[in-house]
């Protein structure tokens, strides 16, 4: 009897500790889960979410615009220091967007090419910690977006963009630089500057005529049209490379 005691003794003393021991991962776990999703939000964190969304629609597909798009300039400024938030939050200079706001900006980059001129896309799919990221730098909602909706450069359907000169690579006037969170960057701003204002007013006919629509405090950024199909995604640019997409 005093064995058979010592036995049931030594099994509870297990199974408490082995309840413990889990209850303990799965806290961790939950709370990992929840830093990274704060909103419980849904979204596609992982390669084979990716690939299982793909397969039921090829649409969700993620284009390497560089790949995709002749002649298209990038300038990663998430990639670089030379941001609003001063660091460095991108560890590749990727652009990537779904399969059909990468055709459409195909299409917008062959007909700006008959006028001499391209786009320079500054930023594209944007993972969704970037934008928990982004929200506790600079938590004013005009310029960034809400953390508890996603933005729909989480999507991949939505494009950071200016035009640029094919001869020059160089960048065309606009009324401001990149990610200047102002009145100025506004399409509604009174711009005074006549070839800023027109240049302003290219970028507008051409997107807005081609699937795209402006959002209306910063020239640069363009949503896709029909965004609401497509889920959040949170997967880095490494991922996705290595997906050979």
């Amino acid at each position: 009897m005093k064995h058979k005691a010592s036995f049931l003794t030594a099994g509870r003393i297990f199974l408490v500790g082995f309840l413990f021991f889990a209850f303990s991962v799965t806290g961790c776990n939950s709370e990992a889960s929840k830093k990274k999703n704060p909103y419980s939000l849904e979204i596609i964190s992982s390669v084979k979410d990716y690939f299982q969304s793909t397969r039921q629609d090829s649409s969700n597909l993620m284009t390497d615009l560089e790949d995709y798009i002749p002649g298209i300039l990038l300038d990663i400024r998430y990639a670089d220091t030379n941001n609003f938030t001063g660091k460095k939050i991108y560890t590749l200079p990727k652009a990537y967007l779904r399969k059909p706001v990468a055709d459409s900006l195909l299409k917008i980059q062959k007909i700006l090419a008959e006028m001499n001129l391209g786009v320079k896309v500054y930023d594209a799919y944007r993972p969704y910690a970037a934008t928990l990221y982004f929200y506790e730098v600079y938590g004013d909602t005009t310029f960034v977006a809400a953390p508890w909706k996603g933005s729909i450069h989480n999507r991949g359907c939505a494009v950071d963009l200016t035009l640029v000169d094919l001869a020059t690579k160089q960048e065309l006037p606009m009324p401001t630089p990149f990610d200047e969170f102002s009145p100025a960057a506004s399409h509604s701003f009174a711009q005074t500057d006549s070839v800023k204002n027109s240049n302003r007013l290219l970028l507008l006919k051409i997107m807005t005529e081609n699937g795209f629509e402006m959002y209306e405090h910063e020239w640069w950024h363009y949503n896709f049209k029909e965004t609401k199909r497509f889920k959040l995604m949170d997967i880095s640019f490494e991922k996705l490379e290595e997906t050979g997409h």
